[in-house]
């Protein structure tokens, strides 16, 4: 009997009663960790980005693209902090003087930080 394609690149089939079945296996992948940034991505892609979360879960980079993701959000997270705290001329010396209104201003520019990390990267 003549080879299948499937067989050709290196397939193999599984008997199950009367039916040859495929032994089709996701490729492995070094496993990373994913903070809460990827995934919070990782909720959008199967939600809203079904082929784009289908074809990296088929091609085995699905765990690496979201570590990168959330190494990207949490680096932009933390430059977006820095650079609205020196715009709006927030220290240490105010945290010493009145940290009521340190923690709340710093509580401000960490929520609109956040919300424009999950504009530009996480929901994009």
């Amino acid at each position: 009997m003549e080879k299948t394609i499937f067989e050709e690149l290196g397939g193999r089939y599984e008997r199950q009663g009367d039916y040859l079945i495929p032994c089709i296996a996701l490729p492995a992948e070094k496993e990373q960790p994913i903070g809460l940034f990827g995934r919070r991505h990782l909720d959008y892609l199967k939600q809203h980005r079904r082929v784009t979360y289908t074809n990296l879960l088929t091609s085995g980079r699905l765990n690496s693209y979201l570590a990168d993701i959330d190494r990207q959000a949490q680096e932009r997270l933390e430059r977006l902090i820095e650079g609205m705290k020196q715009a709006q001329g927030i220290t240490e010396q105010l945290k010493a003087e009145n940290a009521l209104e340190w923690v709340g201003r710093m509580n401000n520019i960490r929520a609109c930080a956040m919300e424009i990390v999950n504009t530009e990267i996480i929901y994009a």
